[in-house]
């Protein structure tokens, strides 16, 4: 009898691991793409980090961290990192707290909600190119929107993205303008799953709607808070298309972002060494901005 229940036993230990190779089978095509899509390029990257590649005749000479190096006296590349910073501090409360507000707003049922979340939720789905040739357009010295506007109400013409102070700020606007409908979304998801028995029961008790907001509000939803900001610090490091095709980089590279740097050193310089390694320091950057933003949310949750 205890040889077939062992017999039985090893019979099972069979079927578990096959089993289990059989569930490995079902991620197996997600693994191959992330690993060729994903993993592959990362490592390929880093080491063209420390190349010295020259495309036209297809050679490489390893030189170590000799293009960081490069890209450390390079004030050029690190304006591109400041104005980077200075662009994510200015985009990302604004989409965590804009986005919390509209949500805030139009969280009611009824056609005209309907309707408003569509509009503002309408510019997401815009290419790049579609809105900045708006926006050029708005925002063209003398004969621009922006231009008539002032023209009409007798004050002096003003061209924001021919101003050093003004041009990255701009691109900040229209970048909020753009996409602020994604942050919106995921706030009014979050606050619909909010129960309604929670806020009658506030309302009963005569609470002002600053109070429900900050004790009831806030703290249901507060992993989505830090959701949106994490997505929004990331996306926004990546900034390119906007600043790219508004203001080519200028005035006086005054608006001119990391992937831009990065972009102009791969593309137009032919310089694939210093623009992998920018990569990679932007990469760092994002993953130090995230962990940052992590560790705060985690800090709050606690308090």
């Amino acid at each position: 009898m205890k040889a077939v229940a062992d017999h039985g036993h090893g019979h099972g230990h069979g079927r578990v691991h096959g089993a289990r190779w059989s569930n490995a089978l079902f991620i197996a095509p997600f693994l191959a793409v992330y690993l060729a899509l994903l993993v592959a390029p990362l490592v390929r990257g880093m080491w063209t980090s420390l190349q010295d590649l020259d495309m036209l005749s297809q050679t490489s000479e390893f030189v170590g961290l000799k293009n960081f190096a490069d890209l450390w006296g390079d004030e050029i590349f690190m304006g591109s990192v400041r104005n980077t910073f200075c662009f994510v501090l200015m985009s990302t409360p604004v989409f965590v707290v804009l986005g919390l507000a509209l949500a805030l707003a139009l969280n009611r049922p009824g056609r005209t909600g309907a309707v408003l979340r569509a509009i503002f939720f309408g510019s997401s789905v815009l290419s790049v190119t579609i809105v900045t040739l708006v926006w050029k357009l708005v925002l063209m010295p003398h004969h621009g929107l922006l231009a008539n506007l002032a023209n009409a109400a007798g004050l002096p013409g003003f061209s924001p993205l021919t101003s050093e102070a003004w041009a990255l700020p701009t691109i900040a606007a229209v970048t909020v303008w753009w996409i602020i409908g994604l942050p919106m979304m995921l706030f009014l998801a979050a606050l619909q799953q909010v129960p309604g028995e929670v806020y009658e029961a506030a309302a009963l008790d005569n609470s002002s709607r600053w109070r429900t907001l900050v004790h009831i509000t806030l703290p249901a939803i507060r992993r989505t808070v830090v959701l949106v900001a994490v997505i929004e610090v990331i996306l926004q490091f990546q900034v390119f298309g906007q600043a790219q095709l508004l203001t080519q980089g200028g005035p006086n590279n005054s608006s001119r972002p990391v992937v831009q740097f990065i972009y102009e050193s791969g593309f137009t310089h032919w310089t694939l060494g210093n623009a992998a390694a920018a990569s990679q320091v932007l990469l760092g950057i994002m993953l130090v901005a995230m962990a940052l933003q992590m560790w705060v949310s985690g800090r709050k949750e606690a308090f």
